[in-house]
């Protein structure tokens, strides 16, 4: 039992980014080097030198180097009764410190313009909190259609990541608002792991292109493998029937044509517009008096083999089952009492969304609810 709490919780679970960019970041450290020993170098040369030639403690030969290196004052300590060779010296430290300074702050401006340093500290940032995410989508590629599902998702607080390869997508994510997003390839091996998918529910693609449509399925099938998962959920989008065909053949579990569906609304609206006001107004949008949703009847539920009138949803949850999909496809319209419930079948109900929300409950439990006993 505790095993399966800690599970739920995500008791333990690593939240540690997939992939480690700090070879990536000190890479690009590593030009720092050079100014930070030069000044390290004439610093203790400096206090050495002073040292030696003036009647200095060391941490008075320390600072005076350092004031003298960096052109910040003069005249803190004895340098009024300065030797000609310490004049000479200190001269010497001044035009040297003058040097390297400009010299380290230029080079220091030409890389932060640059801007790779300051994209990777902000990709870094960014993967670090992908990782605190779980059962997350992943959307691939930035359009129209990402647009509008990002809002959706929003609105349905649908953790996501969306991953897209333009060289302003950056600028684009901002302006849309997107919560988690990556600059990279997304069926790269780099992307998913930026992106935290073996964390992730599914996948949605939106490639107008087919062929990135086809190598991000396989790419993530092929990810599935490797972390020996459960299936991931994938959505792609396709314009044309032979494409939709293809996506389902390589894996993609539900496949959108723009097109076809557009033309299904607008059919619609022709042939039935009450029937498609009222889809309008009930279950296309959030928080209405009325939802639908169609739920899986688990194998280890309660409910397999009984009778539809055993579980008393209409009294307990005031919601109706308006139709059966059973395992092999088969449907059952408006479904009388008498119809028996088979394991994996579809249950399309129709309700308040608590309503729903305590049907699926009671559908997901091994025992029987108690509630039933008392209808």
């Amino acid at each position: 039992m505790l095993k399966k709490i800690k599970k739920l919780i995500h008791w333990g679970t690593n939240s540690k980014p997939d992939i480690d960019l700090r070879p990536e970041l000190y890479e690009q450290l590593k030009p720092f080097r050079l100014p930070l020993i030069l000044i390290q170098i004439f610093i203790l040369v400096g206090t050495l030198g002073y040292f030696a030639l003036e009647n200095y403690t060391l941490i008075q030969a320390f600072f005076q180097a350092s004031y003298t290196f960096t052109n910040t004052g003069f005249g803190a300590l004895d340098e009024g009764n300065f030797q000609p060779i310490t004049i000479l010296f200190t001269t010497l430290l001044m035009f040297c410190g003058a040097g390297v300074i400009t010299f380290s702050v230029a080079f220091i401006i030409s890389i932060i313009n640059n801007g790779t340093l300051t994209r990777l500290i902000k990709e870094k940032k960014m993967v670090n909190k992908i990782a605190r995410l779980r059962n997350h989508y992943v959307i691939c590629y930035h359009n129209e259609y990402t647009i509008e599902l990002s809002k959706q998702f929003r609105d349905a607080q649908i953790p996501f990541v969306v991953v897209d390869n333009q060289p302003d997508f950056e600028k684009e994510a901002i302006k849309h608002k997107y919560p988690y997003y990556i600059t990279s390839d997304p069926h790269t091996n780099i992307a998913m792991l930026k992106t935290h998918l073996s964390s992730a529910k599914g996948i949605v693609t939106f490639s107008k292109n087919p062929s990135d449509n086809i190598a991000l399925i396989v790419s993530v099938r092929l990810f599935e493998k490797e972390l020996n998962r459960r299936p991931y959920y994938i959505i792609s989008s396709a314009d044309t029937g032979e494409d939709v065909e293809k996506l389902k053949k390589l894996g993609s579990d539900n496949v959108v044509s723009p097109t076809k569906l557009m033309a299904q609304r607008i059919s619609a609206m022709a042939i039935r517009p009450d029937m498609e006001n009222l889809l309008e107004r009930f279950v296309y949008k959030k928080d209405t008096p009325l939802d639908m949703e169609e739920v899986i009847v688990p194998k280890y539920s309660w409910l397999v083999l009984r009778k539809l009138k055993e579980a008393h949803f209409r009294e307990i949850t005031k919601t109706s089952i308006i139709g059966i999909t059973q395992k092999d496809g088969k449907y059952i319209p408006m479904p009388d009492g008498n119809a028996i419930i088979a394991s994996e079948a579809k249950l399309l109900m129709i309700g308040t969304s608590n309503g729903i929300r305590e049907t699926k409950r009671f559908i997901t439990r091994k025992q029987k609810p108690k509630e039933m006993d008392y209808v």
